[in-house]
């Protein structure tokens, strides 16, 4: 019998029990699935970065951390955790993001938002530039960045691409040099892990380098933004929208400038929602692994922070 803790809030639980379930018989795998199960007696522990439980060090038995999101920025640092950890990667969280960010990359490349405001009488022709003729980089090219800089591909965008190491991506142009990657951008998309080396990667300089009138969109992690700068760059017109699921604090306070300002379009960071059906089968799937002495999948890089 593998014992299989589930460290989340208490909300959570009514959501993930059923689903874990059937994905562990799925699996053909023998657990007792709980709330409480003394740490000692702890196999694998499923979290959420948010539950109670921080401290690690009585879970002497345990053999991996099975991460609910995608994010581990709220984990990878915990001093007390020294089994491996796995992040969140399955088909509906990436399906989810990619719908997220073609929807709306092409709402504001095709300037939908004028039309779905206008008032009646309004008649201002004006066609937006085709697919090919617009440049959008994205920077981050993990699991979702290659996926969502994969599909704006498809449809035609002159889709660009970053990441700090050498990456191929079929119909991505990919950049190792931040400047180049974001020079004449029409738009860009953020899909970085929030560590030291991107906090404010988004700030006045890297502004400038776009093309002006670009829009922003930030699935990421709030951090990536200089928010006062990201105001600066939509005040004087070098951006003309920012759309932005994740911010520093969340819930965004009410009082935050994001919420009044009009070229801010502010949604509850529902880009990439974890599906309990689908990321039960993906933790299930990796302890089924683990337990036939196969590899781990996608466990974090301590060094780099995701």
């Amino acid at each position: 019998m593998i014992n299989v803790l589930f460290a989340a809030r208490p909300e959570r639980w009514p959501l993930y029990e059923t689903p874990l379930t059937e994905a562990f018989a799925e699996a053909g795998l023998q657990v007792h699935l709980a709330t409480d199960i003394p740490a000692e007696m702890v196999d694998y522990i499923i979290y959420a970065p948010n539950s109670p439980l921080q401290d690690f060090t009585p879970y002497t038995r345990a053999k991996a951390v099975l991460n609910l999101w995608a994010g581990v920025e709220g984990i990878v640092n915990n001093p007390t955790l020294h089994i491996p950890l796995c992040r969140m990667v399955d088909m509906a969280l990436t399906q989810g993001m990619v719908e997220w960010v073609t929807g709306h990359v092409l709402r504001h490349h095709l300037g939908m938002d004028a039309h779905i405001l206008a008032q009646p009488g309004e008649w201002a022709p004006k066609a937006p530039p085709v697919a090919w003729d617009r440049k959008v980089t994205v920077l981050g090219l993990g699991e979702l960045g290659t996926a969502c800089a994969q599909s704006l591909a498809r449809i035609g965008f002159d889709t660009h691409g970053w990441a700090r190491s050498e990456k191929t991506v079929e119909g991505v142009t990919c950049h190792t040099d931040l400047s180049e990657a974001l020079t004449g951008a029409g738009g860009v998309v953020l899909l970085l892990p929030d560590t030291p080396a991107t906090t404010q990667i988004m700030n006045a300089g890297t502004f400038a380098k776009l093309a002006p009138g670009a829009f922003l969109l930030n699935p990421g992690r709030g951090p990536l933004i200089d928010d006062d700068a990201l105001l600066d760059a939509l005040n004087s017109g070098q951006l003309s929208h920012a759309t932005l699921d994740t911010f520093r604090t969340e819930p965004l306070p009410q009082g935050h400038p994001f919420w009044h300002h009009a070229g801010i379009t502010v949604t509850p960071h529902i880009a990439s929602e974890t599906r309990p059906k689908w990321s039960a089968r993906t933790i299930a799937d990796n302890i089924r692994r683990n337990e036939s002495g196969a590899p781990l999948l996608h466990l974090v890089d301590r060094s780099r922070g995701y």
